[in-house]
């Protein structure tokens, strides 16, 4: 399993690259998402998941560019209202990436 953080000093944002067996999700991602496919690709990886947090007002977002670019499913909170193809979680629904395990906790 790997678990990086890709910080972004001039924005102080963090975003973050898992992978377990194979299998990749990014959470919260920037709008420049050449970094994450080509972690992918380096690793041999399918980026599978795109979490958002929460809706970002301090930066723009690449999670649609990344879906269409990768495949992978957007995933947001189950208050989330979005406009494009996302998959809304659940309070406690899981995903798999690989042989990990990610659990949506909704914090209001």
């Amino acid at each position: 399993m790997k678990i990086e953080q890709i910080y972004t000093g001039c924005l102080a944002e963090a975003a973050y690259y898992i992978e377990s067996e194979g299998e990749a999700a990014i959470i919260d991602p920037l709008r420049e998402v050449t970094p994450y496919l080509n972690k992918a690709e380096q690793n041999g990886a399918t980026i599978k998941y795109i979490f958002e947090t929460h809706f970002h007002a301090d930066f723009v977002s690449g999670h649609i560019d990344l879906a269409e670019k990768s495949g992978a499913t957007i995933v947001y909170g189950p208050t989330a209202k979005t406009t494009f193809k996302a998959h809304i979680a659940t309070d406690g629904e899981q995903f798999k990436i690989g042989k990990l395990t990610l659990t949506a906790l909704h914090t209001p």
